[in-house]
């Protein structure tokens, strides 16, 4: 009896478990549709972002993103991370870093790339995803969803929480939260659609209660406790 029960109990959770899944990924796949849809599937876009070049590209699954700058004695530097993996080109020629640099390289590289490429980015394999409930920012209702990564496919930082907090009406992301380097809390400061994508400025706080799990960063900001630290934004775009 104690079994039955047991096995019960397992089943209801697993349904609930999964529910929230699927109405997470709802929730996701109409953000989606609202921020570019099928746009992200096949284009190139170009920007600045502080002191860098960044161009962004994708096409049928395969994609390539390019971070450029000069360094101090105008040399031009190439970042690039594909399908193919990372390399790093100096005037042109191909150069070999540290495991550790390409690494850190990479990774910035990406970042960019993540954030702007929100919320198409949560179609990944590797995302998991579960709906947390209904909650309000402002006199605006919002669903909020979290979500993690998969260690194989979730990339050097798989083990951070995300919030994301996605308008009803809307269906945009107007908020986010993450852990990783810090309590870090994003409010939409600016948007402008260009070639049928919708890219995102944020204005970027950190969380002074550092108690909390990124999934309650909004009520520490609605709370008054946090701080502006600075502002994410991508200047000059141009989509092809």
């Amino acid at each position: 009896m104690k079994k039955l029960i047991l096995i019960s109990v397992l089943a209801l959770a697993f349904i609930a478990c999964k529910d929230k899944t699927d109405k997470a990924r709802e929730i996701v796949d109409k953000s989606i549709e609202a921020h570019g849809g099928a746009k992200y599937e096949n284009f190139t876009a170009e920007f600045d972002f502080r002191k860098f070049h960044i161009k962004l590209m994708q096409n049928e699954g395969k994609f390539q993103y390019e971070r450029i700058s000069k360094d101090s004695a105008n040399n031009d530097i190439w970042d690039v991370v594909n399908n193919e993996g990372y390399l790093r080109l100096i005037n042109g020629n191909q150069i070999t870093l540290s495991e550790k640099d390409q690494e850190k390289y990479k990774n910035a590289v990406n970042s960019v790339a993540y954030f702007v490429l929100l919320p198409y980015k949560l179609k990944d394999k590797a995302v998991n995803l579960e709906y947390l409930g209904e909650t309000e920012i402002d006199k605006q209702k919002y669903d909020k969803v979290k979500v993690w990564f998969d260690k194989e496919g979730g990339g050097k930082d798989f083990e951070d929480v995300y919030c994301y907090w996605f308008n009803q009406k809307t269906h945009l992301v107007d908020y986010l939260a993450y852990t990783n380097g810090g309590p870090r809390f994003r409010r939409v400061k600016n948007r402008q659609t260009v070639g049928g994508i919708v890219f995102q400025d944020y204005e970027n706080f950190a969380i002074t209660d550092t108690t909390i799990q990124a999934f309650d960063y909004d009520k520490a900001f609605i709370a008054g406790k946090d701080s502006l630290l600075s502002l994410i934004e991508q200047k000059n775009i141009v989509v092809r």
